[in-house]
């Protein structure tokens, strides 16, 4: 067949039933009929990359006896996979590095009361760098290397400690920020200067994002942060240009991870802080920045407090992606999120939980960011908690020499997506019967050999898919099943059907001829 007629492919999934949840045999499911609908000639957004953060525990864990964090990289980092063919680790395909401010040197006078909240930084008080510093950041960063992660994103929360108003980390007033636009070249060039010290240990900086969640008033010392209005975030940006250029480095700047992603579309109550797409990539702004030569053609935002009920995670990436629409070729990134809060009532962030109940809550804000929202990237917060909270992937011992470390169900289901979604490959169209609960999305990769299909199902039921073919595209055809008792656990299919098991996330694997 000739490869364009890739695109005119019509897959269809059919004959779906639902079994109860206490019956042993599919055979025995209540005939339900549902479809899912793939057409590869419907495309979308393309797949820039799958992350998490190296905050704050890396700088920790990549000082532990080094058996017991080879085996958290190749969790977070690994493509391969074990005897059975089940994957042994999530196959991310970007690291975020979290450049510090200097708080861990000023240890309790940094008054971040939290020392694992506090970060290093590679600036010396006389103005020098010590790249021997953020040892156990660099670990981690060299390892995502190996694994072949090629993507490699610089963070800062914070301007060094040396350049703000109050030589502290975090913000005093909340409402100002807490750097002079006189220490902007300052700022600047530590970021670029950070970026050449790591590629000289052989760590090529793809992204830098200079001003993280610049809508929150980051004035509680917590952790590193401080505030920015739209007009500093611009006349920053055009400086951290000016310095790359000159610089000669490659990376590109991403902007503006707001708090929020509601602060992309509109101010809401943040006048002077929202309203980010418009302010930064509109021509007419006065805070346009859009023609920068060295500015990601990238907005970037996180999905806190946007996920619940359902009808408000629904429309705020409804009016996310109408926004985006207005800047020809702007893509979005979601480049921050753990559970947080109650969400009205439907899941706490309080209370470290390794089983599958926030895991498929995770899966629906993925599912929704990247169906509804048309994200181009997806990136979890801390890959790694020490925390009572839902905010890792992988959760350890809160112990900075050694401990144990604990697999979570979030990890697997993000696997669901960045083990089998390779960068590159472009969202397709895939529908689901109406009066199905499913939710699902469709991938198909560069090449136009292979479409990924991830299914969320959160019934107290399982499903059964029968594939029906034409023109035998599909040639191969493999499962990979995250549940309360499965972590992509590996089946291939000789028959034409699927059991989806009760509240599971899998992903289906066709390879194209």
């Amino acid at each position: 067949m000739h490869k364009r007629s890739i695109y005119r492919i019509f897959i269809i999934l059919l004959l779906v039933r639902f079994s109860c949840l206490g019956q042993s045999s599919v055979e025995n499911a209540t005939s339900i009929v549902c479809q899912i609908k793939i057409d590869t000639s419907v495309v979308y957004q393309n797949i820039d990359n799958f992350g998490a953060s190296d905050a704050w525990s890396c700088q920790f864990v990549g000082l532990w006896p080094k058996s017991k964090k080879e085996k958290i990289a190749s969790l977070l980092f690994s493509k391969e996979v074990d005897l059975e063919g089940n994957p042994k680790g999530i196959g991310l395909s970007l690291w975020r590095f979290n450049l510090g401010a200097g708080s861990s040197e000023q240890a309790e006078k940094s008054d971040i009361k939290d020392e694992w909240r506090r970060a290093e930084s590679f600036l010396n008080k006389n103005g020098s760098y010590n790249f021997q510093k953020q040892k156990g950041q660099v670990w981690f960063a060299q390892k995502a290397k190996d694994y072949g992660v090629d993507q490699l994103l610089l963070f800062s929360n914070s301007p060094p400690v040396e350049f703000t108003k109050n030589n502290k980390a975090y913000s005093v007033s909340g409402q100002i920020s807490n750097l002079h636009k006189s220490e902007f070249q300052n700022f600047a060039t530590y970021l670029t200067n950070s970026a050449i010290g790591l590629e000289k240990m052989g760590l090529e900086v793809d992204y830098i994002s200079p001003l993280n969640e610049p809508q929150w008033d980051w004035a509680d010392a917590g952790q590193e942060g401080t505030p920015f209005w739209n007009h500093e975030i611009a006349d920053f940006v055009k400086v951290l240009d000016s310095a790359i250029t000159k610089k000669g480095i490659k990376a590109k700047i991403d902007i503006t991870e707001a708090g929020q992603i509601n602060y992309l579309s509109r101010e809401d109550n943040r006048p002077g802080r929202g309203n980010q797409i418009t302010e930064f990539f509109n021509s007419e702004s006065k805070n346009y920045i859009g023609n920068l030569p060295n500015l990601s053609h990238t907005i970037s935002g996180h999905s806190y407090f946007t996920t619940s009920p359902d009808q408000k995670l629904i429309k705020e990436r409804e009016t996310l992606s109408e926004s985006l629409k207005a800047v020809e070729g702007l893509k979005f990134w979601m480049s921050e999120y753990c559970i947080l809060g109650d969400n009205n009532g439907e899941i706490e962030g309080n209370g470290r939980d390794l089983g599958i109940d926030p895991a498929l809550y995770m899966a629906k804000v993925i599912h929704s960011d990247l169906a509804i929202a048309n994200a181009s990237a997806w990136h979890w917060w801390m890959a790694i908690s020490p925390y009572d909270y839902k905010d890792g992937l992988i959760y350890i011992d809160k112990n900075k020499k050694d401990g144990n470390f604990y697999e979570s169900k979030m990890l697997w289901v993000l696997g669901n997506y960045s083990r089998f979604i390779e960068p590159d490959s472009k969202r397709i169209k895939a529908s689901v019967s109406k009066d199905s609960s499913l939710l699902a999305s469709a991938y198909i990769n560069k090449a136009k050999s292979k479409v990924t299909l991830v299914i969320i199902n959160s019934e107290e039921k399982a499903i059964k898919i029968k594939q029906s073919l034409n023109n035998n595209d599909i040639v191969n055809f493999k499962s990979y099943t995250t549940s309360k008792d499965q972590d992509l656990a590996y089946t291939l299919n000789s028959e034409s059907h699927i059991v989806i098991p009760e509240r599971s996330i899998v992903t289906v694997v066709s390879d194209l001829k």
